[in-house]
């Protein structure tokens, strides 16, 4: 399997962004940049997410704290998605077995 990788210089040049933004994803730990003989790079299955908080930034102003307290709560909505979903498919296999039992 390969992995694609995009030059953080190009990539915000072509997306009109400061690289100094990328760096803040990275450092408040959102993103991973890999670095190879002194460039930068994103992987490209970083990209939703740097386009997510770029507009949350530039589009909403949404300051870097802000866009971590985001990430942080739509992370929490996902676990709890799942979640609800496994105890939703327990409860599925309970009452199934409740019925079967009733049946014999």
């Amino acid at each position: 399997m390969q992995t694609e990788l995009i030059i953080v210089s190009e990539y915000c040049h072509k997306c009109h962004i400061e690289p100094s933004f990328i760096e803040l994803l990275e450092e408040g730990g959102l993103i991973n940049v890999h670095t190879e003989g002194g460039e930068h790079y994103l992987l490209l299955s970083e990209l939703p997410s740097v386009e997510r908080y770029s507009r949350m930034y530039y589009d909403l102003s949404i300051n870097m704290e802000g866009i971590d307290a985001i990430h942080h709560l739509l992370e929490r909505m996902e676990d709890m998605r799942r979640e609800m979903s496994s105890l939703r498919n327990q409860l599925l296999l309970y009452r199934q077995r409740e019925i079967e039992e009733i049946d014999w």
